[in-house]
C-alpha cells in the first residue's frame, strides 16, 4: 500500500492562492494524532492550550519549552500526512538568538512549522526564525500568553487604532513569509479584510466566518472539557459524557460481579 505524501508548509499559501479553505485542529497526543491524521485536516497544531486542557494549569503562562517537546514528539510520532505546528511558549523568544534555537529544537522534535504569539514586536525574531529555514505561522488578536497583563480574554480590533496596528502586524508578518497566521478573537469585519489583504491565508478563531479557515481546540469540538467552553465553539460530540458512562458501567460492573 502506497503511504501518502505528507504536504510542506507551502500548501498552506498554496491553498490560499487557490481559495481553498484551511482547517486544523490541536492535538497534544500520539492516538490522538493518529486519529486526526486521516482526517482531512491541514496541520495539526500542538497548542500550548495545552497546559489549561491536558495540564490543569488556569492558562498558558506556565507551559515551558520541555512540555512543547515533550507533547510535540507524541503528536510527530503519530501524524505521518498532516502537518505539525508547535506553539512557542511563554518566554522562549525573548531575543532573536533564542526564539531560533528554541524553533530548531521543536523542529527536531517533529515540528514541520512553529507558531509565534505577536506583532511587529516580534518581527526580527520571526525574520530570524524564518532565515534559518524553520516554516512559521503567526498569531495576532488575543494572545492567550499575554492574558495577565490584558486582564483577561477579550474581542481586539474593535478601535480605530487597534484595527491599524493589527491590520500593519498582519501585513508584516506576511510579508516576511509567513506560512499562515491565526486571527484570535479579532472583531470579525476587520478579520474578513485582514483576509482579502494577506497573501498568506488567515486562519480564524473566534474571528468570524471571513478568514481563510478555522482552528480549533480539539476538546471544545468534541466536548471533552466541559468545565470551560468558549461561546464560539460549537461542540459537535459529548465525549466527556461518554467516557464518565463508560467508566460509571465499569465500575457498576466491578461492583456486582
Amino acid at each position: 500500500m502506497i503511504q501518502p505524501v505528507k504536504p510542506t508548509p507551502t500548501s498552506l499559501r498554496e491553498a490560499k492562492a487557490s481559495r481553498r479553505r484551511l482547517a486544523s485542529l490541536t492535538a497534544y497526543d500520539y492516538p490522538t494524532a493518529r486519529l486526526l491524521d486521516d482526517c482531512g485536516l491541514d496541520f495539526l497544531l500542538v497548542g500550548d492550550s495545552l497546559g489549561m486542557v491536558v495540564l490543569g494549569h488556569p492558562d498558558t503562562t506556565q507551559v515551558t519549552m520541555a512540555d512543547m517537546i515533550h507533547h510535540t514528539r507524541a503528536v510527530a510520532r503519530g501524524a505521518s500526512q498532516t502537518l505539525v505546528a508547535a506553539d512557542l511558549p511563554a518566554g522562549s523568544c525573548t531575543t532573536p538568538a533564542l526564539a531560533v534555537e528554541n524553533s530548531r529544537r521543536l523542529r527536531d522534535a517533529g515540528a514541520d512549522l512553529v507558531k509565534i504569539e505577536g506583532g511587529s514586536e516580534c518581527l526580527p525574531a520571526i525574520q530570524a526564525i524564518l532565515a534559518d529555514g524553520i516554516p512559521l505561522i503567526g498569531h495576532l488578536g488575543m494572545l492567550p500568553q499575554r492574558v495577565l497583563e490584558e486582564g483577561g480574554y477579550r474581542i481586539k480590533g474593535k478601535s480605530t487604532a487597534d484595527a491599524e496596528r493589527l491590520c500593519a502586524d498582519a501585513l508584516a508578518i506576511d510579508q516576511a513569509g509567513a506560512s499562515a497566521i491565526v486571527l484570535e478573537l479579532v472583531h470579525p469585519p476587520l478579520a474578513a479584510a485582514i483576509s482579502k489583504k494577506l497573501a498568506c491565508p488567515a486562519i480564524g478563531i473566534g474571528s468570524g466566518e471571513d478568514c481563510d479557515g478555522g482552528i480549533l481546540v480539539l476538546h471544545d469540538l468534541i466536548g471533552l472539557f466541559p468545565w470551560f467552553r468558549p461561546k464560539f465553539a460549537t461542540p459537535l460530540a459529548d465525549v466527556a459524557t461518554a467516557i464518565q458512562n463508560a467508566a460509571r458501567a465499569f465500575s457498576r460492573a466491578q461492583a456486582s460481579s
